[in-house]
């Protein structure tokens, strides 16, 4: 939990006896590479953060497959669009390599919310950083080429090593030979 402790203390300042009454509300749970952690039609239940691996966000079934989302190490996430109305999400959430993730259920969540001030801006400052990463993403595919999409997502070394060459394009919305041309254009 040390690592969960830390990204929180990075975003709060927060008592140490409320910290560890939040974190005591965690629990941990390993996924293995391809294995889902939530899957199309289930109503998300669960907070996450990742403490080690990746996971995908993605549409569709087989060669069909559009990813939607990626998120990484150190971040903490929902699938907010099925958890908060209680609604089936749109979404497959997979492991893209092994996974550690800490979890909390959101009833929990809820608890913590009404119990420590803090922990409400905790919340806040997460949603609000989530809303801005998803309005860069949408502008960069109504503004950027192809190609400068490619460009912007290289600039995060991680994700070129960790995610599959077909899903980053599907990613950035183009098929895998006009990034394999891409590519080839750039180097």
């Amino acid at each position: 939990m040390k690592n969960l402790s830390n990204f929180i203390r990075s975003k709060i300042a927060i008592r140490d006896s409320d910290l560890e009454t939040i974190l005591a509300s965690f629990k941990t749970k390993q996924v293995k590479k391809n294995q889902l952690i939530l899957k199309r039609g289930q109503i998300a239940y669960q907070y996450f953060y990742i403490n080690s691996g990746a996971l995908r966000f993605f549409f569709g079934e087989f060669d069909e497959q559009l990813t939607a989302w990626v998120v990484f190490h150190d971040e903490f996430f929902t699938e907010i669009s099925s958890l908060n109305p209680q609604k089936p999400t749109r979404f497959n959430i997979e492991a893209i390599e092994d996974t550690e993730l800490i979890y909390i259920d959101m009833p929990e969540m809820e608890k913590l919310y009404k119990q420590f001030p803090a922990w409400q801006e905790f919340g806040r400052i997460t949603w609000e950083a989530m809303a801005v990463r998803m309005i860069d993403q949408i502008i960069s595919f109504q503004t950027l080429s192809a190609e400068e999409r490619y460009l912007e997502f290289m600039k995060k070394s991680e994700l070129i090593k960790r995610v599959p060459v077909k899903q980053i394009a599907s990613y950035l919305g183009i098929t895998p030979n006009a990034l394999s041309r891409i590519r080839k254009n750039i180097k």
